[in-house]
């Protein structure tokens, strides 16, 4: 049996000049008679509104595939707004009294704490906050702090010390490294239980943006920072991003270049993987155990102290021991974790990722010919590599990584970064004498499931 939604408000008003019959239903449409556009959804289009006088302004965005004519474009939003001007003193009261109770029962964030990092991709963060970022909070009414970050782990130190309880959440205009800062930080904090229940959320800026990418390709959005920003107010690619910063002011196209450029003089690396595999994929690799041994190592004491940290988030708490392992040998090619399918806009590396199932996706590269090479690269864009015979695809609960040196080239090494910000450089790599947050050594990493949380279209 179909329920009955009852109107919540229904008078009579004067749009563009005459007068008409408009309605706010209890399924949250604002609809009308007159003109081009006659109905809004509160909770998907509605922002906000602000009244003028005798007028009620609502600030709105509507799909660009209906506004084309004026700048729009299929997939994307438009900001856009509707005035309408109620009858008497009385009537415009209670439109505004009734039209804040709905948007409020939406729940959306009033305060949010935003970094934007300048340096990231092809350094137009600044704008992208200006021009997308900044006119879409302010129509939702959001208020906003916002901090450029200077240096690498900026953002990280200060969450650290960030007061929480003055935000509703905090918004990366950044690629992902930005957002790795910003959990660091935040299960570094005594009261990191709390804290990381903080909503988080990722504007499409930098070379890398897979988190967001994932986030939008689940509800079919693109990755655009104006559908990136609206999910807030509602409710060889890793060690290419690295060594192709040389090629930093070509953009994304870097990747490409660079991955060609590496195909041409392949590099192939030795070491090895060990991991626990999800039900399914126990048929990958041979037998092993868990050592204590394997744990990554810190920079070397002579650089700086080691520091144990005494509060904050000491990690999953699972048995490693009793677990069972299994290892691949190399030589590889790359080896990545994923734990959401997108690497970047236009890579799919991971394509059966999920958030939040508890596992990583594990993506191996093993030693193939150079034509075969490419062939795998050209499908990373829809996620067909992971079916070449040359790739091995699983999803693991835990992972020990050894890294070891280039096969062709004992001397020189290879780069471990997380989400593009590097961790450790090997001897012979591009900025090899920079310094890293631990050694070219082995490193282990077990999932917790759902730790954190987004701000998500879905």
């Amino acid at each position: 049996m179909d329920q009955i939604v009852q109107d919540i408000l229904s008078d009579r008003v004067r749009v563009s000049g005459g007068i008409t019959a408009m309605t706010l239903t209890g399924d949250g449409r604002l609809r009308w008679t007159d003109g081009p556009q006659r109905s809004l959804t509160l909770e998907k289009q509605v922002l906000g509104f602000v009244v003028e006088g005798n007028k009620i302004r609502i600030r709105a965005v509507v799909d660009g595939r209906d506004e084309i004519c004026c700048g729009g474009s299929a997939g994307s939003v438009v900001r856009k707004d509707f005035v309408f001007e109620p009858l008497s003193e009385d009537s415009k009261r209670l439109w505004c009294e009734k039209l804040r109770d709905f948007i409020d029962s939406f729940g959306r964030p009033k305060r949010l704490y935003i970094f934007v990092n300048p340096f990231g991709g092809k350094k137009i963060a600044s704008k992208i906050f200006l021009d997308d970022v900044k006119p879409l909070l302010e129509d939702a009414n959001i208020q906003f702090t916002v901090q450029e970050t200077t240096q690498q782990l900026h953002a990280k130190e200060i969450v650290k010390g960030l007061d929480l309880s003055k935000y509703d959440g905090i918004v990366c205009v950044s690629g992902d490294g930005i957002l790795v800062e910003v959990v660091n930080g935040l299960l570094e904090r005594e009261d990191w239980n709390d804290a990381i229940k903080v909503p988080l959320g990722v504007v499409p800026a930098g070379t890398g943006n897979g988190m967001i990418k994932s986030l939008l390709d689940l509800v079919g959005e693109p990755c655009k920072a104006s559908n990136a920003i609206l999910a807030v107010i509602r409710g060889l690619v890793a060690d290419i991003d690295i060594e192709s910063e040389k090629y930093r002011w070509m953009g994304s196209a870097r990747i490409d270049f660079y991955a060609l450029q590496r195909i041409l003089y392949l590099r192939q690396y030795n070491g090895r993987v060990s991991f626990v595999p999800a039900p399914g994929f126990e048929n990958h690799g041979e037998p092993s155990t868990y050592s204590e041994q394997n744990i990554c190592n810190p920079i070397p004491s002579q650089q700086q102290p080691i520091k144990i940290l005494q509060h904050g988030y000491q990690g999953p708490d699972v048995d490693l021991k009793n677990l069972e392992w299994r290892i691949i040998n190399g030589p590889f090619v790359a080896v990545w974790l994923h734990n959401v399918p997108w690497g970047s806009e236009n890579t799919m590396a991971a394509p059966d990722a999920k958030f939040s199932d508890g596992y990583l996706d594990l993506i191996i590269i093993k030693v193939c010919p150079k034509l075969a090479l490419l062939s795998l690269l050209s499908n990373l864009n829809k996620g067909g590599h992971v079916k070449s015979p040359y790739v091995a695809y699983l999803k693991v609960k835990a992972f020990i990584l050894e890294p070891g040196a280039l096969t062709q080239e004992p001397n020189r090494e290879g780069i471990i970064d997380c989400d593009g910000e590097v961790l450790a450089r090997g001897k012979g790599t591009y900025q090899c004498d920079q310094k890293s947050l631990m050694s070219y050594d082995k490193l282990q990493i077990t999932v917790d499931q759902g730790l954190a949380t987004l701000f998500s279209p879905v």
